[in-house]
């Protein structure tokens, strides 16, 4: 005859039997967490090396379509310093970057520029739009790409350059867009006098601006700062820039400069990399050219 089975054991034999359930069920739901990363993880990649290739393409697209020449005149020395001895004027004397924009702007119309950065992948056309969200999510064909594009910050006026223009671009990790702009931070980059240099070409006219900080820093606004209300805050604001200058160069800088911001993401809590260069010299581009 079967012995009844007491309470406290009836009890026991439920209690194994749900901890047992439990068990499964975090297994269940362990496996299907880790499933569901794996799937996220691969979209990731697939989404990421997919937005790559558009770029890749768009980039071979406009090396094919635009002519572009390296013109030898001086141009329009901009507030050149009595010094003869500057560095000023050495880099006054190389040549500037001609672009022709006529197909860059029938296939976007909000193309205002397009810049060179000296040993680095940034070559590209600048776009501007009415805000600065538009283009972090959209290429130069307006096309959804998390790459999104070069472009100026909508307060600057590419023909009208206030005290500070500002260009912006994400640090891809293939080194396209501003993912490049890390070089500059580098002593091979900076052993190089000649990397110095921004070149700036706009339908209208072809500048030159000198380098003169190169830096890390947190995310801030006050670095960005479009124009100032008199001399003196421009004063500050040159020279806390000049002091986070990472790099051996010397380049005076004073309150009548027209200076130049290029700034990315560091991808290191949220910080930035961040380029200031001043207007040397501009050129003025023929009605027909």
């Amino acid at each position: 005859m079967k012995r009844c089975m007491t309470i406290e054991e009836y009890r026991k034999t439920q209690s194994i039997g749900k901890k047992k359930h439990r068990g499964k069920t975090f297994q269940i739901i362990w496996i299907v967490l880790c499933f569901s990363v794996i799937i996220f993880s691969l979209y990731t990649i697939l989404n990421w090396h997919q937005d790559n290739s558009k770029i890749q393409q768009i980039n071979q697209e406009i090396d094919k379509s635009i002519h572009i020449e390296s013109k030898k005149k001086i141009g329009e020395l901009v507030n050149p310093p009595d010094d003869k001895k500057s560095d000023y004027y050495y880099y006054a004397n190389i040549p500037f970057y001609d672009v022709d924009f006529k197909d860059l702007l029938l296939k976007n119309a909000d193309t205002i520029g397009f810049i060179q950065v000296p040993n680095t992948n940034i070559h590209y056309p600048i776009v501007q739009a009415a805000d600065n969200s538009y283009y972090l999510k959209h290429d130069f064909h307006k096309e959804k790409n998390d790459a999104g594009w070069i472009f100026m910050d909508y307060r600057s006026d590419i023909n009208q350059l206030g005290d500070n223009t500002v260009i912006y671009g994400h640090a891809r990790f293939d080194e396209s867009m501003f993912g490049s702009l890390k070089n500059t931070l580098t002593v091979s980059w900076q052993a190089n006098r000649d990397n110095y240099v921004i070149f700036l070409s706009t339908p209208q006219e072809n500048m030159l601006f000198q380098i003169f900080s190169i830096y890390t820093i947190a995310n801030e606004s006050y670095y960005i700062t479009p124009n100032f209300p008199d001399d003196r805050k421009k004063k500050d604001w040159i020279d806390t820039m000049q002091k986070r200058n990472l790099s051996p160069i010397h380049t005076e800088v004073n309150v009548e400069d027209k200076i130049l911001t290029l700034s990315t993401c560091q991808n290191v809590q949220d910080g930035r990399v961040v380029v200031h260069a001043k207007l040397i010299k501009r050129q003025k581009k023929k009605k027909d050219s």
